[in-house]
């Protein structure tokens, strides 16, 4: 018989497991005539049974050997496509083309991006900041590294017609220019923020707090004294330049007298963190660890490359003081590798490479293994919006690093490009935009100058 367009010698009495869901009646055991080859319930393959198989059955093994011949044939023994399943085809097709067709009417499709690089006169700090519009008349901002003319012509493509809410999907769509999906990202959220005239990070299921807690990176012990005036508690300290591979106590001694001196000059209300940048081998970054537990320092940031994770794992375990890693970190699994080897007390994701979205993933994905995010940035003051919005956003943020200018230009172009109260820093917190979007106003006649 065939039933579902499914041939079946079964005998009489043998079980067919058909699934009544379908509306199908079982067949009588009295009955077993074929349904007619034009039925709407033709399918493409036709093979027994699950239960009717030669061993239940009792046919002769030259004929289930012939039937599994038949099989092998491939498209010599296939029927064509009813007009039936034709027509299903075509309706699927035709929603899932719907879904990703371009908002052409939608005041918040986007259009007409625009893109600027700026270098900071004095620390020389370079970023690009990118401009999107919507057909609507919002416009969003977002920065991330320089950007060459490829990569803002596949901006351009991508964008073009999309909703700006639609994350994901313009994500994946920048996929030829991966340096440029943090941009794209904040200047969506920043629109949609300013669709719902609420601040971003409430569109992301915030604040989880009222105020961020900042960290400046020191060029050098004389930049401390401004740092603290500026307000900040917590600072970055560079490692001292080793001269040589495996240099031993020595390097050890420099790093002790530079923690000791600084320690000196701050107080004991402050914090530190030592920044490796991934500068030392793993047994001299092992010992720099065991020499700075008395100084309680916030983490050691990237004492060594995220090559080893088997080295990294063994400074972990033999030391107290917690590592941070991730700012070197492009692909998102990598992370996922570094929790899962109990490599990192801290994550570091770059604002300026993940973006808001990419980074909220990571945060969840770092909670499970209750670690906390401290997202690395180094660029210009719009990162700095979106970073704050950040994190006011995810449970397990820790401290955020906010660029400290290298002289009075550099904080006079910042300011003037993003707010005045936008890095301001006041007993060791930045406080929270609370504007529409990434709650800042761009000027762009700094991009005149």
């Amino acid at each position: 018989m065939e039933i579902l367009g499914i041939t079946s010698t079964c005998p009489p009495g043998a079980p067919t497991n058909l699934p009544r869901r379908l509306g199908v009646p079982a067949p009588s055991t009295s009955s077993h005539q074929a349904l007619p080859r034009g039925s709407p319930w033709s399918v493409r393959f036709q093979r027994p049974l699950k239960s009717c198989t030669p061993a239940a059955t009792g046919i002769a093994s030259t004929a289930a050997g012939n039937s599994r011949a038949k099989r092998r044939m491939g498209s010599s023994i296939l029927r064509p496509m009813t007009n039936l399943t034709a027509a299903r085809r075509a309706r699927l097709q035709s929603i899932v083309a719907t879904q990703v067709r371009p908002a052409a009417g939608d005041a918040l499709a986007m259009r007409n991006p625009v893109a600027w690089t700026i270098r900071e006169p004095e620390g020389g700090r370079r970023y690009t900041v990118l401009r999107i519009e919507t057909r609507g008349g919002l416009r969003g901002y977002g920065e991330c590294a320089e950007m060459s003319e490829r990569e803002f012509q596949v901006i351009k493509q991508a964008i073009e017609g999309q909703p700006a809410t639609a994350y994901e999907a313009v994500w994946n769509r920048l996929a030829p220019a991966p340096r440029m999906r943090a941009a794209v990202n904040m200047a969506q959220i920043d629109i949609a923020g300013k669709a719902c005239k609420a601040p971003a990070f409430q569109l992301l299921g915030g604040p989880t707090r009222n105020k961020a807690r900042a960290l400046a990176v020191l060029e050098g012990p004389a930049a401390l004294e401004r740092a603290q005036n500026a307000g900040f508690r917590a600072f970055a300290v560079r490692a001292p330049e080793n001269e040589w591979r495996n240099a031993g106590k020595a390097y050890v001694q420099r790093v002790g007298t530079l923690m000791q001196r600084m320690r000196r000059a701050t107080g004991p209300d402050s914090d530190f963190v030592l920044d490796g940048e991934g500068r030392l081998v793993p047994g001299d970054a092992q010992s720099v660890a065991a020499e700075l537990e008395p100084f309680h320092l916030l983490w050691f940031d990237e004492p060594c490359r995220v090559a080893n994770l088997g080295a990294i794992r063994k400074i972990a375990g033999e030391n107290v003081t917690p590592l941070g890693f991730g700012r070197t970190v492009t692909e998102p699994g990598e992370f996922q590798d570094l929790l899962r080897e109990d490599c990192a007390d801290i994550l570091r994701p770059d604002i300026g490479v993940h973006g808001i979205s990419q980074i909220r993933r990571i945060a969840a994905l770092a909670e499970i293994y209750y670690v906390a995010v401290a997202p690395f940035h180094d660029g210009g003051p719009i990162a700095t919006a979106a970073a704050l919005h950040l994190a006011a956003s995810i449970p397990n943020f820790f401290i955020q690093q906010i660029p400290f200018p290298a002289g009075d230009k550099d904080r006079l172009l910042r300011r003037d490009l993003a707010g005045a109260g936008l890095e301001q820093v006041a007993q060791g917190f930045a406080a929270l935009p609370t504007g529409p979007g990434l709650g800042i106003e761009v000027n762009e006649k700094v991009f005149a100058r």
